[in-house]
């Protein structure tokens, strides 16, 4: 943190406990200039712990900002980004609040999350689940999330399923004949899965949902929607758990 964004921070506490004065440093005479700064040092010296009051208020002040700013843009874009017609919708589609999340086959934290997501969705048979494919790790996710696509076309939602959650548990280099194993694993048609991966139509989901990314500012994986709140990052049961249930309760 540069001292261009504490010294405003810090000057609004130390002139809270003065006369309700304004203090006008463009005024001040060199030798008062040099008075003040003395004080404001030896506040400083003598209360360090200002310094991180300062900063965290600061944060603070931000992370609201920007979780208003995220208010606004999921309401915006709200049609994209629970209906688009085309993304996998698992969990219970008649549920009573909807989870969407972006995320990527290569992702080690999206691998972490999965494991969350599926025991919130098995302990709580009300939630509408929808997998927004996200590829930016490099080719090898690019290749699956076009396989993954192109296997939902082609064999459906169950498949989908089927092939998602294998590759979400799936660590080694992600490779054609390693896709063609898995799902010859669930009985899937590999050849015309593999036709299919280059369909305009494959290219056109991964596009679409890249140019929803990018208006809704998300730069990595996971990032969550939940009802209408963006949650940019991993996030234990625990805390996707209580925050479900405070959505719930608004």
């Amino acid at each position: 943190m540069t001292n261009r964004l504490i010294l405003p921070a810090l000057l609004a506490c130390l002139t809270l406990p003065l006369p309700a004065v304004a203090l006008d440093l463009e005024t001040m005479s060199d030798e008062e200039r040099a008075l003040f700064r003395s004080e404001v040092r030896s506040y400083l010296m003598e209360n360090p712990e200002v310094i991180m009051e300062a900063v965290q208020a600061l944060e603070d002040r931000q992370a609201e900002a920007q979780a208003q700013a995220d208010l606004t843009l999921v309401s915006d874009n709200a049609e994209a980004i629970f209906d688009d017609g085309y993304s996998f919708v698992g969990g219970n589609p008649e549920g009573d609040i909807t989870i969407v999340e972006f995320m990527d086959y290569r992702c080690g934290y999206c691998k972490r999350a999965f494991g969350e997501v599926e025991k919130l969705l098995e302990s709580d048979g009300n939630i509408r689940f929808i997998v927004k494919e996200f590829p930016i790790l490099g080719e090898q996710s690019v290749l699956a999330s076009r396989f993954a696509i192109a296997a939902k076309q082609l064999e459906g939602a169950e498949a989908y399923k089927s092939l998602h959650d294998a590759l979400m548990a799936f660590n080694g280099d992600i490779t054609l004949p390693a896709l063609r194993r898995l799902s010859a694993t669930y009985g899937l048609d590999a050849d015309a899965i593999e036709a299919r991966m280059n369909d305009d139509t494959v290219t056109e989901e991964i596009a679409r949902t890249r140019a929803l990314a990018q208006e809704l500012r998300i730069t990595g994986t996971p990032t969550f929607v939940m009802h209408d709140e963006m949650l940019r990052g991993y996030l234990p049961y625990d805390r996707m758990r209580a925050m479900l249930d405070e959505k719930r309760d608004l």
